[in-house]
């Protein structure tokens, strides 16, 4: 159990070299990261610790003496990530903490890559790199932009890139969009198609590292990782239960062995014919404040509690998103709903589209020389139905042809039905019988 509990070899399959552990100061994390770097080395994979957060709730930005003890111990261990000979360690936020002793108190050589923040005029000479956490493009307070406020991610490189002197040692973010719905944390940011795009960005911009955002975080919904992996659940059951994003590791391969061989296109990277497709499971203008769980009264000091559909629902698309990844040109045909079908003319390579969303049956094909070569039906189809009588912005994500299923383990669903209000659940995917992927002769 030990050695696939933690990493996934789907991961090393993408190409991902090391995982950030997360951690705060709970009673077990000694335990927890005694295991990760355990099964880390068992599986010829590297892990650093990343500090969460430090300036509230767990790590302070008095504690420098703290941390550096923290890495120190473990430091030595065979899985710890090195760069240029240095033990790699990273922060969620942490401007103000002061660093020098951290590198003190550690007692080894140090890659110190915090995600501070350039904008609060924190100094980058004492870092050796800096990753940016904000992969969505946002109004400049963590939500989706507003006509007076739209930061790009594009913008939020060059900042970091300008404080830190060159792309060098940027840790580039990558991430699909992902609705927060935890705690009160009731937002989404746009980015219907920001893992195609950042992908394409990162190829441009050659930093010398990416961090993808993230790897299991089901419940900011953020997750590329498989649903299958074992978790607790803490609610997210409710928008994560058959809602697959593990199509989103078929997309990002290509582009990931074309930023290793510091490529500018990953077109050619593609070596065989696959569609990766995604949309939410319903519009984002139905309405669902009779049954959704947000809509109680809560303690709003933080201004960061939403009630209903979550903050920044109006950025979203009602759209399904397709990217072909194709050997050689071939026409892509969308079937959403009852809505008109749509047909691209798709090149060789990697490409994105986008049709409106049409409830009902999701059907995909690729077709050359007036045959079909692949086809499938999604097995969600979308709906005007409440999923669970919740608000659900999540993303479902398939792939032509189907991968196989992913579902949620008993320890994931838990917490499925607590605080619902409803007591019929419309959050199954369903079986198609007339599902086909072949290829023509």
């Amino acid at each position: 159990m030990l050695s696939t509990h933690y990493f996934d070899l789907r991961a090393k399959a993408l190409g991902i070299d090391a995982f950030a552990l997360n951690i705060g100061t709970d009673s077990y994390t000694d335990q927890q990261l005694g295991y990760a770097y355990a099964s880390a080395a068992a599986n010829d994979m590297k892990v650093f610790i990343s500090f969460d957060p430090i300036d509230f709730n767990w790590w302070s930005t008095t504690q420098g003496d703290a941390v550096g003890q923290k890495i120190a111990q473990y430091a030595g261990l065979d899985a710890q990530l090195k760069v240029d000979d240095k033990v790699f360690v990273s922060s969620f936020a942490g401007d103000g903490v002061d660093v020098n002793a951290i590198r003190t108190s550690a007692g080894v050589d140090l890659f110190w890559a915090p995600n501070f923040h350039p904008a609060n005029g924190t100094d980058f000479n004492t870092v050796d790199g800096a990753l940016n956490w904000m992969a969505w493009p946002n109004n400049g307070n963590n939500k989706a932009p507003t006509a007076g406020a739209n930061i790009t991610v594009e913008q939020g490189d060059s900042d970091y890139i300008a404080a830190l002197g060159s792309v060098e040692n940027y840790i580039a973010p990558s991430t699909h969009y992902g609705p927060e719905v935890s705690y009160s944390k009731n937002w989404v940011f746009p980015g219907d198609l920001l893992w195609y795009d950042r992908w394409n960005e990162i190829l441009s911009l050659g930093p010398r590292f990416i961090e993808i955002i993230t790897w299991n975080d089901y419940g900011e919904s953020h997750y590329i990782g498989p649903l299958d992996s074992p978790h607790f659940d803490d609610g997210n059951s409710k928008w994560t239960n058959d809602m697959p994003h593990d199509g989103w590791l078929v997309m990002a391969k290509p582009f990931v062995t074309a930023f290793k061989d510091v490529a500018s296109s990953a077109d050619s990277y593609v070596t065989t014919d696959q569609l990766v497709y995604w949309y939410r499971p319903t519009p984002k203008l139905l309405n669902c404040d009779a049954t959704d769980t947000t809509m109680v009264t809560a303690n709003n000091d933080s201004g960061n509690y939403f009630e209903g559909r979550p903050n920044g629902y109006e950025s979203m698309d009602d759209s399904v998103f397709v990217v072909s990844l194709l050997t050689a040109p071939g026409i892509i045909t969308v079937e959403s709903g009852n809505n008109t079908v749509q047909q691209f003319s798709a090149p060789q390579g990697i490409s994105a589209y986008q049709v409106p969303m049409g409830i009902g049956q999701q059907q995909f094909f690729l077709s050359r020389n007036n045959k079909t070569v692949l086809s499938a039906i999604s097995l969600k189809d979308i709906s005007n139905t409440c999923p669970c009588g919740i608000y659900n912005f999540n993303a479902y994500v398939g792939t032509v042809p189907e991968a196989s299923p992913d579902a949620l383990q008993p320890d994931g669903l838990n917490s499925l039905t607590v605080g619902l209000h409803v007591t019929t659940f419309f959050g199954h995917n369903n079986v198609h019988n007339n599902v086909h992927n072949n290829v023509a002769e």
